[in-house]
């Protein structure tokens, strides 16, 4: 199996274009490359323009942005650039990414931006950009965006006088969707009244806060001191033993953690053991299909274990794959009339809920689901049972352009050796000069000779 996706333009493509977006759309290190005010600037002139020419005279953009020092630099320069385009930007602040998903429907905007770069570090900053039901944008969209970003209309677009666009300030839309996620539990269940909230110094220390003290009074926060340079420093969903040993030291019976924009989730048991994606997927399925409110089955991307399909074929459940990326997620949900998705890393869409991935809202549904289930939080590591699976990142210089049938070539050699005990992954990263390469295999000998030979000649090739 192999995965090329579009955003990894000068890693992927052999294409002579220029490629902003990736994955989960624009991203560098802040005030260079391609995360500069000034493109910043010219990113937001783009996205009004797009929406111009589609029937939109005046948008409304719901603008966000997480706790980096640059957030309000960038915030400042996108910002301008809208306005300068003609619309009107809804300053919302500090704000999780499934906050300004959740402001873009309740203020009735036309589209919504974030500015974040998710779990990466502090120096790194990114923008993305949300349409009118504040879902993330698709390829096409992107791709049209950018082909704005070289055109001559942009640069000569330049309304005057009354329609020159506003700011405006709306920071309580945060409070406004604190409630509404608290509201999720509803009052027919006993909550958890305690754990401990790693809120990785990021955008949802304020929300979760009042989500959690809404809830029970037994809450304990850490990476909550945000100071605009320690977003996900050792905290958060990219350094789960911080919190494991958090949750251990404190005696408490669990863990929730979150990434820098909060979109994704991640938590642990009692032991401090880790329940990713896979687990949560498989608990809120059970969930969900006890009320009738599954639909056509679930969705997880190529990174998701072998044994999420197991557990969920013995409940009757289908599982459908797709590429990595939420945006993904949301389209083979919506091909296959699924109303679950996600992904490994935390990233989970229940779409009777959200249209995103939204950090706060999947925890609190799993907890929920699992109260409800009668599932016991410290024994679900252990039922799920996952495959051996390694994942490697091979580094590669920035601009490399990798070669689609070396890497066909490469799965099947990996395959052959796992001889149909397994499967093989071989792709590009979507925000960094990365080949990821992963195995998996029931027996964990194999796999880690498995992935050593590929991870030897990924690194022959481009080294």
């Amino acid at each position: 199996m192999i995965m090329i996706q579009r955003g990894e333009c000068t890693m992927a493509e052999v294409k002579k274009v220029r490629c902003l977006f990736g994955t989960d759309g624009v991203r560098d290190v802040a005030n260079r490359g391609d995360m500069t005010p000034e493109m910043a600037l010219r990113l937001g002139r783009s996205y009004v323009l797009y929406l111009t020419e589609r029937g939109i005279p005046r948008p409304r953009i719901a603008l966000g942005r997480d706790t980096r020092r640059s957030g309000e630099m960038l915030e400042a320069a996108l910002a301008a650039g809208m306005t300068s385009a003609g619309a009107d930007v809804l300053l919302l602040g500090v704000i999780p990414t499934p906050g300004v998903s959740y402001a873009v429907k309740a203020l009735e905007a036309s589209g919504g931006s974030v500015i974040s770069a998710s779990h990466n570090p502090a120096e790194y900053n990114g923008i993305k950009f949300l349409d009118g039901k504040g879902c993330k944008l698709s390829d096409e969209t992107e791709a049209t965006i950018e082909e704005y970003m070289g055109d001559n209309l942009t640069d000569d677009w330049r309304p005057t006088g009354a329609s020159v666009g506003v700011f405006q300030h709306a920071f309580d839309a945060a409070e406004e969707y604190g409630r509404w996620v608290a509201s999720l539990w509803g009052s027919e269940h006993a909550f958890f009244h305690t754990g401990v909230v790693d809120c990785a110094h990021g955008a949802a220390v304020q929300v979760a806060r009042s989500v959690f003290r809404a809830l029970g009074d037994g809450w304990i926060f850490i990476g909550d001191e945000p100071d605009g340079l320690n977003i996900n420093e050792g905290v958060g969903v990219m350094k789960m033993g911080h919190l494991g040993a958090a949750v251990r030291a404190r005696h408490a019976p669990l863990g929730i953690a979150y990434d820098g924009d909060a979109d994704r989730t991640l938590l642990c048991d009692g032991k401090g053991r880790t329940i990713n994606g896979d687990i949560m997927l498989w608990i809120i399925a059970k969930w969900l299909r006890s009320l009738g409110e599954l639909g056509g089955g679930v969705v997880a991307t190529v990174m998701s274990n072998m044994a999420l399909e197991d557990h969920l074929k013995k409940e009757g459940v289908p599982l459908y794959r797709c590429p990595v990326g939420d945006r993904y997620v949301v389209e083979t949900m919506t091909d296959r009339g699924a109303k679950l998705g996600g992904e490994q890393s935390g990233h989970v869409i229940a779409s009777s809920f959200v249209n995103t991935g939204d950090g706060l809202c999947t925890s609190l549904l799993f907890l929920k689901a699992c109260l409800v289930l009668g599932e016991e939080i410290d024994t679900l590591v252990d039922r799920f049972d996952p495959y051996p699976q390694l994942l490697r990142n091979v580094d590669v210089a920035k601009g490399t352009v990798i070669d689609g049938a070396f890497m066909e070539d490469l799965v099947t050699r990996g395959e052959k050796l796992l001889a149909g005990a397994g499967r093989v992954l071989i792709r590009p990263s979507g925000t960094e000069p990365l080949l990821r390469v992963l195995v998996e295999a029931k027996d964990q000998v194999v796999m880690e000779n498995v992935s050593q030979v590929l991870v030897n000649a990924v690194q022959e090739r481009y080294r």
